[in-house]
């Protein structure tokens, strides 16, 4: 076992991610993640200039999303605090992904499509965090009432399937949620 104490350990940075979905419209939910890294103690530029504790990065991404197949209609990117005054310029690298939906493989496309070089390591590494819990946000709003669209649930079904043990092919809770489509 791991453990962490004061004897052996000092933290030194921490990663909070923060995502919450809202409904908009009558097929519309408004996700916004927030990425804050935040470094706790003096560290030194390689010329041997301190850098004191303090947020490193502060940034929200907003993703306006459509309908069961969670089509991404539109994206905003705000960035309050950056290391670096040329981080700005990939504020719009995020733009390839609206028109695209949340299914299985949407983070290796976004990492293709905008990862690397052509973008921003962090806003991927929200953007990719945000997916998942669009889709647990989807599908909060979506039975806030109940739910009586076929379609619905059978995107829902194609949403989850294989997407962890619980939710296998072959697994008890997957034949469960097949069983109910059938009504």
């Amino acid at each position: 076992m791991i453990e962490i104490d004061d004897t052996h350990c000092q933290k030194v940075h921490t990663r909070n991610i923060h995502v919450a979905t809202y409904t908009y419209d009558s097929d519309a939910i408004i996700v916004e993640g927030r990425l804050t890294d935040n470094r706790l103690m003096d560290s030194y530029r390689s010329g041997g200039s301190v850098i004191p504790p303090g947020v490193v990065h502060d940034m929200v991404i907003r993703l306006k999303i459509t309908g069961p197949r969670l089509k991404i209609e539109d994206v905003d990117v705000e960035m309050p605090t950056v290391p670096n005054v040329d981080c700005d310029q990939t504020r719009r690298s995020l733009e390839p992904v609206i028109g695209m939906e949340i299914v299985s493989g949407f983070t290796l496309r976004v990492k293709a499509l905008v990862g690397g070089a052509k973008g921003c390591a962090h806003l991927v590494a929200l953007l990719t965090a945000m997916a998942s819990a669009a889709v647990q946000g989807a599908w909060s709003a979506a039975t806030r009432k109940p739910v009586d669209n076929p379609d619905i649930k059978h995107h829902t079904l194609d949403r989850i399937k294989d997407t962890c043990y619980v939710w296998r092919s072959e697994g008890p809770a997957l034949k469960k949620y097949e069983e109910s489509l059938k009504g």
